[in-house]
């Protein structure tokens, strides 16, 4: 049976979508349990159809998806999913999106805009979610767009456990791509012994996509190895020029670290050349092997998605997973 007993009747379940399947196993295993069998398929115009191969009746269902490209195939797959959990009776559904669909669209940047983050929010409740799970929100004001619980997982102690490894500690600087993500180079500075902090200066078009222009960097950097983060990785021209930006600046090298690795054409090539020593990312989102170079490092999320679910289920704090900052 893909289900865990706990404390009187109370039951587990774990059902996930077709989007990145490897992952969803590897959180079953290190929960010590199976997933719910489903049957899930596409009609011939598109349409999904899911449904659940076990009762599910009073069960604490969470519902795992990831949502790499066609994000809106995925997203559809998920909400459909928890709508049939919820009209079999599941008692409690729990959405685990370790990427947030549509987390860049959080505010309004010009008129008429959409807020589509909240939208998704709103899909997720009418759906019947009851509580979101995700990791490295793009901001975390997203918590505020959902009417329940929102646990908010922090990748950063796998990413900077990691890269303690990789640097010397005295001489390594947390570089921020920007001024918005400053509070959480503060974080990673505090995992990484106190190292200094600096941010890369850009400009950005808000009418164009995926674009935006690395100027300078500010921040001591010169002679030391410089750990540029950022929530996530699309198309990688921002973070390539980031890079070229700390080079000429006089960083030692450069490791890019990032939890969300959307990898859009051309991410790939342009992250391969770009003259960062390694690229560290999680597998919060599938890589094909078409988004993979000799210089990329997967980290696997399993681990602290399944210890969360874990805490969520008996009824435990997930802020204690990561010393009160969640």
């Amino acid at each position: 049976m893909s289900e865990i007993t706990a404390r009187g009747e109370k039951k587990l379940v774990l059902a996930a979508g077709r989007a990145h399947p490897e992952l969803a196993r590897e959180i079953a295993k290190e929960l010590g349990t199976e997933l719910l069998p489903v049957d899930a398929y596409d009609f011939a115009n598109g349409e999904i159809y899911v449904r659940a191969g076990e009762s599910v009746r009073g069960t604490d269902a969470f519902v795992i998806q990831a949502h790499p490209a066609p994000l809106n195939n995925h997203l559809m797959e998920q909400l459909i999913m928890i709508d049939s959990l919820k009209r079999a009776s599941a008692k409690r559904i729990t959405v685990v999106s370790p990427f947030y669909p549509y987390a860049r669209q959080d505010k309004k940047g010009r008129g008429r805009e959409p807020i589509s983050a909240r939208l998704v929010a709103d899909l997720y409740k009418t759906a019947g979610a009851d509580r979101i799970m995700s990791v490295d929100l793009h901001t975390s004001q997203i918590q505020g767009f959902f009417d329940g619980p929102v646990d908010h997982l922090m990748a950063i102690p796998l990413l900077a456990d990691y890269i303690r490894t990789r640097v010397a500690a005295d001489n390594v600087t947390v570089v921020s791509p920007d001024t918005g993500r400053v509070r959480v180079a503060e974080q990673w500075a505090e995992r990484l012994g106190g190292a200094p902090l600096a941010f890369v200066h850009k400009s950005r078009d808000l009418t164009v996509p995926n674009q935006a222009v690395s100027k300078t960097v500010v921040g001591q950097i010169e002679g030391r190895t410089c750990v540029l983060i950022d929530d996530m990785i699309d198309t990688g021209g921002t973070i390539s020029g980031a890079v070229q930006v700390l080079k000429n600046a006089g960083a030692k090298d450069v490791i890019i670290a990032a939890t969300h690795a959307v990898f859009s054409e051309p991410a790939a090539q342009r992250l391969s050349e770009s003259g960062a020593r390694e690229v560290v990312v999680t597998n919060t989102l599938p890589l094909t092997a078409n988004q993979q170079f000799p210089q990329l490092t997967v980290l696997s999320i399993a681990p602290l998605i399944a210890r969360a679910i874990r805490e969520v289920f008996d009824d435990g704090s997930v802020t204690s997973l990561f010393d009160g900052n969640a």
